[in-house]
């Protein structure tokens, strides 16, 4: 019986730990959630014995203020959400007004650096578009070119062939070697009596073919 008893206080303590733990994760994250949305304050109030974290005063004034926005936050989250006239009048009802125009100036420079970096980024994008482009148009000429000079060495080429076909075909006429003449005879004197024949060679002699028409040749 003691030792059931000891296992129920155990549980309890158990209990009450995990929910403890669970109440300050969820401070933890509310706490988290406030600083990036910003000009929140964050409240640990007691509900029906209930722990509740809200961003509103707890009823009757009572619970803990966990975090409390600053007047910079305040300002910041009013211009971050377009509500201008609400940060100037939360500035003006405090006497913060410098505060208010530097941080209106601020978000004013954020917003002219967002806007020159979509601008430069657009215009960046833009750019390789027309490279691209340019680039597309340079391959295609080039290519163009190339065909054009394979075409026209082709048509060179075959303008070549049609000119060595049309040219007409020269048979050159054979040659050959034959005797030499048979010496005809001669009087050993003609009618002066002084003059003697030259003397005849043994040697052969070249004998030129001609061409006749019809492709005939005559030696």
């Amino acid at each position: 019986m003691a030792a059931h008893g000891t296992g129920r206080v155990q549980n309890v303590a158990i209990m009450k730990s995990l929910t403890a733990g669970i109440r300050f994760s969820a401070a933890a994250m509310l706490l988290a959630a406030a600083q990036a949305a910003g000009a929140q304050n964050i409240y640990k109030c007691t509900q029906g014995g209930q722990v509740v974290y809200t961003d509103h005063p707890c009823p009757n004034g009572s619970g803990e203020l966990l975090h409390q926005a600053d007047d910079t936050e305040v300002i910041d989250r009013y211009l971050r959400l377009g509500q201008d006239e609400l940060a100037k009048r939360y500035a003006d009802s405090r006497h913060l007004e410098t505060l208010y125009q530097q941080r209106l100036d601020a978000r004013q420079q954020a917003l002219d650096d967002k806007a020159q970096r979509e601008a430069d980024e657009a215009y960046a994008a833009q750019q390789r578009a027309e490279d691209a482009q340019q680039q597309a148009l340079a391959d295609q000429a080039a290519e163009r070119d190339r065909l054009q000079a394979e075409n026209e060495a082709l048509r060179q080429q075959n303008a070549d062939y049609q000119n060595q076909l049309n040219q007409p075909v020269y048979n050159a006429p054979p040659v050959y070697w034959g005797a030499p003449p048979y010496p005809r005879r001669h009087r050993d004197r003609d009618h002066d009596g002084d003059h003697h024949p030259p003397p005849v060679s043994d040697k052969p002699v070249f004998h030129p073919c001609k061409q006749l028409a019809g492709g005939r040749t005559q030696c």
